[in-house]
C-alpha cells in the first residue's frame, strides 16, 4: 500500500485493478476545495457587475452552476470505468492524431490558468513572507509542481485539508460580510433584467464547463466497480456547493461595497477579518488557490504527454519522463506568470475564456460517445495505437467538432476580443455554450451510431 508521500508511478497508462483504491467521497472535498477560492468569488462579482440585480445574481449563480456541473460531473464518472486520464480518452472519438487538436487547446488552457493561479497565490505568499513578488510567484509554482510529482494520493489528501480550511474561512468571512452590511436592503426591490440574467447564467455555467478536461484525472484510481451514480453525485455536490457559496459571497461583496471590492479583491477579503487576521487570511487565500493550481499542473503534464505520445506510440512514461513533463509545465507556467503579471496576463485570461468555445464541443462529443454510443465499451489498448480500432483520424468527429464551433460564433461574446452579431439582439447575453453542447453532440451521434454499433464488444 503506497502512502500520500510516495511518488506516483502511473501517468497516461491505465491504472490496473490491483492499484485501484479509495471512495468517491474524496471527490467531494477535492472539488469543493477547488471551487472555494478567491477566483470563484471574483466570478460571482461579475454577475452583479454586468448589471443584474443582486437577488437575481444569486439565482443565476445557483442555476448556472447546477446546469454546468452536470457535464462536468459526468466526465468524472468516466475515470473509474476506464482508469485512464480524461484527455487520452478523446482518441476514441477523434482518432489518435485527430485528438491532438483539442489536446493542444487544453494544454493552452492549463498553462494559462496555472500562470494566473501563480500570480494570485504568489502575491499572497509575498505579503506573508516579505519576499519579492516574482520570487514568490516562482516558489508558488515550484510548490505546486512538487505536489503534482507526488501525485494522486497527496492531491486528494490535500483537497480534504483545504476543504476543511475553506469551510472555516468562508463561514467566518460570510458572517462578517452579512453582519457588517444591510444585505436585506441590497436584495430588496428585485427586478429581472433577462438579458443580464442570461449573461450571468453563461458566466457561471462556463466556470463548471472548463473543468471538463480535469475531472477523470482525479477519479481514475477509484475501483472500476464504483458506480457512475456515486462518482457523479460526490463530484457534483462538491463542485456545485463550493462554487455557489464562493460566487454568492463575491456577488454580495460587490453588491454592498462596489469599487471597494472590484480590483482589490484580496485586500477586501483580508480587510473583512480585521488587522489581527491579515496573515491567517492571506495564508488561507494562498492555500485555497493552491488546490486548483496543483490540478492545473497535474492535468497539464498528462495532456502534454498525451499530445506528444500520439506520435511516439508510448503507453507509459518512466518516472524521470513523468517528472520532466511536470517540470516543463511548471517552468512554462511560472515564466508566463512572472512575465505577464500586468496587462498581458489579463488579456491572456480573456483568451482562455475564448477557448471555452472550443472546449465545449469536445465535451459534448466525448460524453455522447461514452454514455449513448459506446456505452463504456472501449478497447483501451488500442487507444494508444494509431493503427488500431480508433485509427489516426475520425472525420465525423472532426466535422461535428468544427460545426460546434461555427454554430457558436453568432452568439459568442468575449469582452475586448469578439462579439457575435446576434449578441446585441439578446441584450449582450452569451448562450453560445448551450449550442456548443447540443449541436456537436447531435451531429456526432447521428454520424457515428451505425459505425459504432458495428464495432466488436470488448472482451
Amino acid at each position: 500500500m503506497t502512502t500520500a508521500l510516495e511518488v506516483e508511478r502511473r501517468s497516461i497508462d491505465r491504472i490496473p485493478e490491483a492499484e485501484r483504491h479509495g471512495h468517491p467521497r474524496s471527490l467531494f472535498t477535492l472539488w469543493f476545495a477547488a471551487n472555494m477560492q478567491i477566483t470563484s468569488a471574483v466570478t460571482g462579482a461579475l454577475t452583479v457587475l454586468v448589471g443584474l440585480h443582486p437577488l437575481w445574481a444569486l439565482i443565476a449563480i445557483a442555476v448556472g452552476n447546477a446546469l454546468g456541473g452536470v457535464p462536468m460531473a459526468l466526465h468524472a464518472a468516466q475515470g473509474p470505468r476506464l482508469g485512464i486520464p480524461q484527455m487520452i480518452q478523446s482518441r476514441a472519438q477523434f482518432g489518435v492524431y485527430g485528438a491532438v487538436l483539442p489536446l493542444v487547446l487544453v494544454v493552452l488552457m492549463y498553462l494559462g490558468y496555472f500562470a494566473s493561479g501563480n500570480v494570485l497565490g504568489g502575491q499572497a505568499l509575498a505579503e506573508i513572507t516579505g519576499m519579492p513578488v516574482d520570487l514568490s510567484v516562482l516558489l508558488y509554482a515550484a510548490l505546486s509542481a512538487a505536489i503534482a510529482i507526488l501525485g494522486y494520493r497527496l492531491i486528494h489528501r490535500f483537497g480534504w485539508i483545504a476543504s476543511l480550511l475553506s469551510v472555516v474561512v468562508f463561514v467566518y468571512l460570510t458572517f462578517r460580510l452579512l453582519a457588517g452590511h444591510d444585505v436585506g436592503a441590497v436584495l430588496a426591490g428585485a427586478e429581472l433584467d433577462f438579458p443580464a440574467f442570461l449573461l450571468a447564467l453563461s458566466l457561471t455555467a462556463s466556470w463548471q464547463l472548463t473543468f471538463g478536461p480535469y475531472v477523470a484525472d482525479t477519479s481514475r484510481y477509484l475501483p472500476s466497480s464504483t458506480s457512475v451514480r456515486s462518482t457523479f453525485w460526490w463530484t457534483y455536490g462538491g463542485t456545485v456547493l463550493g462554487s455557489v457559496w464562493a460566487m454568492s459571497f463575491g456577488a454580495l461583496a460587490y453588491a454592498v461595497s462596489g469599487n471597494a471590492f472590484k480590483g482589490r479583491e484580496v485586500a477586501y477579503v483580508v480587510g473583512l477579518g480585521g488587522e489581527a487576521l491579515v496573515l491567517p487570511l492571506l495564508f488561507a487565500i494562498a492555500l485555497g488557490k493552491f488546490t486548483v493550481n496543483v490540478l492545473n499542473i497535474y492535468g497539464g503534464y498528462m495532456t502534454v504527454a498525451t499530445t506528444l505520445t500520439a506520435f511516439t506510440r508510448r503507453i507509459a512514461l518512466s518516472p524521470a519522463a513523468r517528472i520532466g513533463y511536470i517540470a516543463f509545465v511548471g517552468v512554462a507556467g511560472g515564466t508566463i506568470a512572472v512575465l505577464g503579471r500586468g496587462d498581458f496576463l489579463s488579456n491572456f485570461v480573456l483568451f482562455l475564456h475564448f477557448l471555452l468555445y472550443f472546449l465545449t464541443p469536445w465535451s459534448a462529443i466525448n460524453l455522447v460517445d461514452f454514455y449513448f454510443l459506446r456505452k463504456e465499451n472501449y478497447a483501451l489498448e488500442e487507444i494508444y495505437d494509431p493503427d488500431g480500432r480508433y485509427g489516426r483520424w475520425c472525420a465525423p468527429a472532426l466535422v461535428a467538432y468544427f460545426a460546434g464551433i461555427l454554430v457558436q460564433i453568432p452568439f459568442s461574446h468575449v469582452e475586448k476580443l469578439f462579439t457575435g452579431f446576434l449578441v446585441p439582439a439578446l441584450g449582450g447575453a452569451d448562450i453560445a455554450w448551450l449550442l456548443g453542447l447540443v449541436v456537436p453532440g447531435a451531429i456526432y451521434w447521428a454520424a457515428m451510431r451505425g459505425r459504432i454499433r458495428a464495432e466488436p464488444v470488448r472482451g
